[in-house]
């Protein structure tokens, strides 16, 4: 896409709208779809435990519903993300967002991490829902990292996402730039973590981004009316 020439509806569907704190209440969960269904969000990014409660409140809406799994360390069995993930399907998730084993990615055990990364594809692919990969750039080198999606543009999951936003840092234009390259046109990517406004969003777009995730969508769409009225970032 042409981030210069990006319409206000298409950055707004770009946006996976963002609440995984572990101290959010129901009150703050309504906030967040209202938000997302007033605005037509992609998606909102929850944790598993909120799925039904959020789809019942965006179920009348075109907004999905996204579910955390695997959440922020990637530290279960692919068992276990697979069981997680089936039951957020079962309670309304329309889109899954799985952080990989990072463990097994420095043990250079390529055949757990594309094990694992074709149950979870395969899971959300059969069910009609979308396959979100989960990186955690933070933490990789660029051989593990261009690794990584080679595997992923052999099992074509939806998407390779930077960041659960919980690392030491979060997505940068050169490692979405470098997974973009690798992956092709087969799979998408999405930018996400410390991604608080337009001028950021701007460049994840530039260098490949087709979804940003954050907590900042209000914010990065003030800013980006201003630079397209004004020509300026805030």
């Amino acid at each position: 896409m042409e981030s210069r020439l990006i319409t206000r509806e298409q950055l707004s569907g770009m946006f996976d709208h963002t609440n995984l704190k572990a101290y959010a209440d129901n009150v703050a969960f309504e906030k967040l779809c209202r938000e997302a269904a007033e605005n037509h969000f992609a998606m909102v990014a929850v944790n598993s435990a909120q799925t039904a409660f959020c789809k019942s409140l965006l179920k009348k809406t075109d907004v999905h519903v996204g579910a955390a799994i695997g959440f922020p360390l990637g530290q279960t069995t692919i068992e276990v993300k697979a069981f997680e993930a089936d039951n957020a399907i079962l309670n309304g998730a329309d889109e899954i967002d799985y952080v990989i084993n990072l463990g097994e990615v420095k043990n250079r055990n390529w055949g757990y991490v594309q094990r694992e990364m074709e149950v979870m594809t395969a899971l959300c692919q059969s069910n009609g829902k979308i396959c979100k990969v989960i990186f955690e750039i933070c933490y990789l080198n660029e051989a593990e990292i261009i690794k990584i999606a080679e595997i992923a543009r052999k099992v074509k999951p939806d998407f390779i996402k930077t960041s659960t936003g919980f690392g030491s840092g979060g997505a940068t234009v050169e490692a979405v730039k470098l997974m973009k390259k690798t992956v092709g046109t087969d799979v998408k990517v999405k930018a996400a973590g410390g991604i608080r406004d337009w001028k950021t969003a701007l460049a994840m777009i530039d260098a490949g981004a087709e979804r940003i995730g954050t907590s900042s969508s209000l914010k990065i769409l003030e800013e980006y009316d201003l630079w397209k009225t004004e020509g300026k970032f805030k």
